[in-house]
């Protein structure tokens, strides 16, 4: 299964900037719908594209392996 640590990224983001980011702002700014950011925020095994992650991981600035994890499952 495919975990995705985007709440991560999230804290990390608002740490850094010293400010809250809303799944509005995310959405607005990395091109990825609001709707999409949602699930993956609270759907466990939710299957989104590779162009959704490249998007994610431009704003944040990171590779992949901070943004998705495989875990095996049991």
């Amino acid at each position: 299964m495919i975990r995705f640590h985007l709440k991560r990224k999230i804290s990390d983001w608002e740490f850094r900037e010293g400010r809250h980011l809303t799944i509005a702002e995310l959405a607005e700014k990395s091109g990825v719908a609001r709707p999409t950011i949602s699930r993956i925020l609270n759907q466990k095994r939710y299957n989104t594209t590779t162009d959704n992650i490249g998007r994610l991981c431009a704003f944040f600035d990171c590779p992949v392996e901070e943004l998705v994890e495989y875990v095996r499952d049991e």
